[in-house]
């Protein structure tokens, strides 16, 4: 069990530049993130907002080097170096040049206190207006309509805005943590979570990040080019269309999730939950198998 520790002594701060009104963006690594989404969407913040480092955290005292291993670099059976998971707060600036700051890395294995009293400290140095987490989910959606994004917040209103609702305990995360502590502390703070087509194959799906940084600017005015994500987003829908036509099941499912993103999420209605989704599908594909073939004396 490791010691608790003064949470000024987990970083040292690099420089400190003179910032207005920042949005904070939150992701680590190792917490859900299907299709490598959230993770795709900081790395691409941090190239499009040319993001410098502004804190470096003390990973001793955070992480677990036996399940968070270092990277060692073999070149011609040469021990050519060792890469170190960090946890990093940078600082940039989107298309507005409004400033950002971008919190990312290893998800901490200890001190998660500590860690977040010292996030919690330098929002409030730097003077971040609001906090916005990213994550993504696997979901009964089809992969032929744009990524929904769903919000997780301790503010009411900004829960609100969801096209779903639920109620339900899951494991938390980090980034849930900072979610409870920034509004503790009087700031603004939410997640966007990208939903995902359960049925992908593992790899990334970019529909789902582009739908993150879209949703950025809607949720905290942190306006950045898409970039390449449209047409990767583009060349992953056609691939996965030739392999859901090879299969008639797959066509089927695919209909039917088609038909229930289309018919819920409009009017006030509520969609339904991924369980009540899978067990509707399931019904459908049996009753497709239960139906007579063309040509059965079977009468109705």
């Amino acid at each position: 069990m490791t010691k608790a520790v003064d949470p000024s002594e987990l970083y040292t701060v690099l420089r400190t530049p003179d910032l207005i009104d920042p949005v904070l963006i939150v992701h680590f690594d190792g917490w859900i993130d299907a299709g490598v989404s959230a993770g795709a969407a900081v790395r691409h913040l941090v190239t499009v907002t040319g993001a410098d480092p502004l804190v470096e955290f003390d990973t001793e005292w955070l992480l677990d080097h036996r399940a968070r291993r270092p990277t060692m670099h073999i070149i011609d059976g040469v021990n050519a170096g060792i890469d170190w998971p960090t946890i990093e707060l940078s600082a940039g600036r989107d298309t507005n040049d409004r400033d950002v700051l971008i919190l990312h890395g290893a998800e901490p294995d200890h001190n998660w206190r500590a860690f977040t009293s010292a996030i919690v400290d330098l929002a409030d140095r730097f003077g971040a207006r609001r906090a916005v987490s990213l994550g993504a989910y696997p979901a009964a959606v089809p992969h032929t309509r744009p990524s929904r994004l769903t919000i997780t917040s301790p503010t009411v209103d900004l829960a609100r805005s969801n096209e779903t609702e639920a109620t339900l305990d899951v494991p938390a995360g980090m980034a849930a943590v900072l979610e409870q502590a920034f509004d503790a502390a009087g700031l603004e703070a939410l997640t966007l979570w990208a939903q995902v087509p359960h049925y992908i194959p593992p790899g990334p799906y970019p529909a789902a990040t582009q739908a993150l940084i879209e949703g950025l600017e809607e949720s905290a005015g942190v306006s950045v080019p898409s970039g390449e994500l449209g047409e990767r987003a583009l060349a992953t829908r056609n691939r996965l269309d030739e392999l859901v036509s090879d299969e008639e099941s797959h066509k089927a499912m695919l209909s039917e999730l088609e038909r229930q993103h289309d018919r819920y999420g409009h009017d006030g209605e509520t969609l339904p939950t991924s369980d009540e989704l899978a067990a509707e599908v399931e019904q459908f594909l049996r009753a497709q198998d239960d139906e007579p073939e063309p040509g059965d004396d079977d009468e109705g």
